[in-house]
């Protein structure tokens, strides 16, 4: 049975990432690891956006960024400078490319195309069964996602951020490739929190997206016949042809994935509960905790030892106990944050990355009695 110091199951963005962080660490030159994916992962089944200052390292395989934004609400239709910030998109096969060309020039990482049938921890390694054969590993990065693990715990809500996308290009100019819809409420609500999401790749050219933040997800002809009213109704006499779809589920919560972690195995990813809660923007948490937890590997640090909670894991919790109680709120909530404050604010906050009176500032942006009742059931729960 083949032998490695790490494995990693699962090739999407957190695994890449980890293993890319590896590979350009010397103290991981003399350390086997392997990477195991059931998929051969070549296709654009994602598109990943963030932001950040300045110059990234994926900017050389961005497909289109801005420095402006538009949020729409029943009060607010406003386009927005973000500067130092630039919104970034990247299109997963893209990604994959660039990241596994690089991992394949390293001699000490090795691909593995199968699935994981099962995972056997023991005292002194994990034994991981696959589809083609079976291997060993001191330790072991698992970023392989099942809902059900979180369905069935009752002390975190579970909101799922679920989607269609229709990539369009229509017969004449009517995008504004300037500057990316980030939220428009202005659409239905009906009970929820619902929202469009366009990405405007040139005037004629974008992603248009329908997005949910609820508790269970919608039948695919209902997100499709929504983004075709959106399109008559915002683009009047406007035909367009279909290039692409696609659709994704996102886990909202703030469950404790870290309890499932042990010596030797770690979850990743969405899986580690890497996705914001509040958000569900993915793509930067696992740059940063990816670094993170390579430094927590060189010091030799267990792994269950390893945490991404901080005080912002509280605010998404009340957050997304209001939403599981009154869902129909977070159109009020996010159009009161973008109404009052600053963007580039919103932006550091959701980075969470501010001091203690600018997160002061911006929770006092929100509705104020929602959040109180939240935080007096929580307390008393």
């Amino acid at each position: 049975m083949d032998q490695y110091d790490f494995i990693i199951l699962g090739a999407g963005a957190a695994g890449l990432m980890l293993a890319r962080a590896m590979a350009e660490d010397p103290w991981f030159e003399s350390s086997r690891i392997l990477i195991i994916e059931k998929e051969i992962k070549n296709k654009n089944d994602r598109t990943w956006c963030f932001w950040e200052e300045d110059q990234g390292i994926y900017d050389k395989i961005l497909n289109r960024q801005w420095s402006q934004i538009l949020f729409k609400g029943k009060r607010l239709n406003r386009k927005m400078d973000i500067h130092p910030y630039s919104y970034k998109l990247i299109r997963s096969g893209d990604f994959y490319k660039e990241q596994i060309l690089s991992l394949q020039k390293a001699p000490n990482i090795e691909f593995l195309q199968a699935s994981v049938l099962k995972i056997d921890e023991k005292i002194e390694n994990v034994s991981i069964k696959t589809s083609v054969k079976s291997v060993t590993g001191d330790r072991v990065f698992n970023s392989l996602f099942d809902y059900k693990s979180i369905l069935t715990q009752k002390d975190y809500p579970v909101l799922q951020q679920h989607f269609v996308g229709w990539f369009v290009e229509t017969d004449k100019s009517v995008f504004d490739d300037k500057a990316p819809t980030f939220m428009d409420f202005s659409v239905p609500q009906k009970g929820n929190t619902r929202f469009m999401y366009v990405l405007p790749f040139s005037p004629t050219k974008a992603l248009v997206e329908y997005t949910l933040f609820s508790s269970v997800p919608l039948e695919k002809y209902e997100y499709e016949e929504a983004i075709k009213l959106y399109l008559e109704d915002h683009y009047p006499n406007t035909s367009y042809k279909i290039l692409e779809k696609e659709e994704g589920n996102i886990p909202m919560t703030c469950y404790d994935f870290e309890s499932r972690n042990t010596d030797r195995v770690l979850h990743i990813g969405m899986a580690g509960g890497w996705a914001k809660p509040s958000t569900g923007y993915t793509f930067k948490n696992s740059m940063k905790n990816s670094r993170k937890l390579v430094q927590h590997v060189k010091k030799g640090f267990p792994l269950r030892r390893f945490s991404v909670k901080s005080r912002y894991w509280y605010y998404d919790l009340l957050l997304l106990d209001i939403l599981d109680k009154n869902n129909q709120l977070g159109a009020d909530i996010f159009e009161a944050m973008f109404r009052n404050r600053s963007p580039q604010l919103i932006l550091k906050f959701l980075d969470e990355d501010c001091n203690w009176h600018q997160d002061l500032w911006i929770i006092t942006a929100c509705p104020i009695l929602p959040f109180t009742k939240a935080l007096w059931a929580r307390i008393f729960k």
